[in-house]
C-alpha cells in the first residue's frame, strides 16, 4: 500500500469573524488541493471576550458546515426551526443548500472555549438543495481506541487493519470524512482511506510527525495521493482528520455564498437582500 506524505504544510492566521470572535483560519477556496473543504475556524480562547459576541443571524447558500466542540457550550438557531444545542465533545451539520439563515450564540459566558467550524463545499448539483441540519451529542460519535490513543470519527468512512470505522454522518452532499486523533507522545496510528480521497490535517495540539515530516500545533498539512496515512504524536497531540472526494468545479466565493460563479453569487445576494434566499 502506498503511504500519504506531506505535499505542503499551511500555517492558520488570527482572524474574527461573527461579532467579534477571535478565530485561528486556513482557508483555501481557491485551491483544488482542499477540496471538498473550502476552510477550517478554530475557535480557542479562555477569555469570555473573544467569543461572548457569538454569530448572530446570517445567511449561507451552495456549502455545508460542520461544527464540532472540544470544550463549550453554544446553541444554533436557523430559519426552519431547528434549535441544537453543541455541547462538549458534540457536532452540528448543516446543509446551507439553496439558503439557511441561523444564528450560533455562546451558551457560556465564562470559561475556555474550543472547537472548529469546517466549511465543505456542495457540488453544483446540489447547492441549490433543500436546506438540512442535524446535530450529534458526544455519546453519538463513534470512538476507537483507549484514552491514550482515540480515535472519535464524526463524518464518512475509513479503516484500521481491516476493521471499518465509521461516523454517526453519513448522508451529506459529497463523500467525506472528519474524525479527530488524540494520543500521547509516541502512539502512532495507521489508517487506510479511499485512494479517491484528498487529505488533509489540521494539528490543534502538539506535534505530529506524518513520514518523517513534523507538523507542529496550529498548522494545517495537505497530504500525497495514496492507500494509507500513519501519524505518530511527538507530544500529547490532538489532530482533525479531513479526507474526501475532490469537486472539480470552478469555486466563486463571497461572504458566507460559495457557487460557481460570479452570476449566481450576485443571484444569492439579490435573493438574500429581497428575502427569499430561503425559499
Amino acid at each position: 500500500m502506498t503511504t500519504r506524505n506531506v505535499t505542503r504544510i499551511i500555517r492558520s492566521h488570527a482572524s474574527k469573524d461573527g461579532d467579534g470572535v477571535k478565530i485561528n483560519r486556513v482557508h483555501g477556496f481557491n485551491d483544488a488541493k482542499f477540496s471538498p473543504f473550502l476552510l477550517i475556524d478554530e475557535l480557542k480562547s479562555e477569555n469570555p471576550d473573544d467569543y461572548i459576541g457569538g454569530f448572530p443571524p446570517h445567511p449561507h447558500r451552495g456549502i455545508e458546515t460542520l461544527t464540532y466542540m472540544l470544550t463549550g457550550h453554544f446553541q444554533h438557531r436557523d430559519h426552519m426551526g431547528n434549535v441544537g444545542e453543541l455541547k462538549t465533545g458534540g457536532a452540528q451539520w448543516m446543509s446551507a443548500g439553496k439558503g439557511v439563515i441561523h444564528s450560533e450564540m455562546p451558551i457560556m459566558s465564562e470559561g475556555g472555549l474550543h472547537g472548529f467550524q469546517i466549511w465543505i463545499n456542495l457540488p453544483a448539483a446540489k447547492k441549490m438543495n433543500p436546506a438540512q441540519y442535524h446535530d450529534f451529542q458526544t455519546e453519538e460519535i463513534n470512538e476507537y481506541g483507549t484514552d491514550k490513543n482515540l480515535l472519535r470519527v464524526i463524518s464518512g468512512n475509513l479503516t484500521e487493519s481491516g476493521h471499518a470505522l465509521t461516523g454517526p454522518l453519513q448522508k451529506t452532499g459529497v463523500e467525506a470524512v472528519v474524525a479527530d486523533w488524540r494520543a500521547v507522545e509516541k502512539e502512532t496510528r495507521t489508517l487506510n482511506v479511499s485512494e479517491r480521497y484528498q487529505v488533509n490535517l489540521f494539528v490543534y495540539r502538539g506535534d505530529i510527525d506524518v513520514e518523517g515530516t513534523l507538523v507542529p500545533q496550529g498548522h494545517f498539512a495537505q497530504l500525497s495521493a495514496g492507500e494509507t496515512i500513519s501519524l505518530t504524536a511527538q507530544k500529547e497531540a490532538g489532530v482533525l482528520i479531513l479526507a474526501g472526494e475532490p469537486i472539480n468545479e470552478p469555486v466563486v466565493h463571497y461572504g458566507p455564498f460559495v457557487m460557481n460563479t460570479m452570476e449566481e453569487i450576485n443571484q444569492a445576494m439579490r435573493d438574500y437582500e429581497n428575502g427569499v434566499l430561503t425559499d
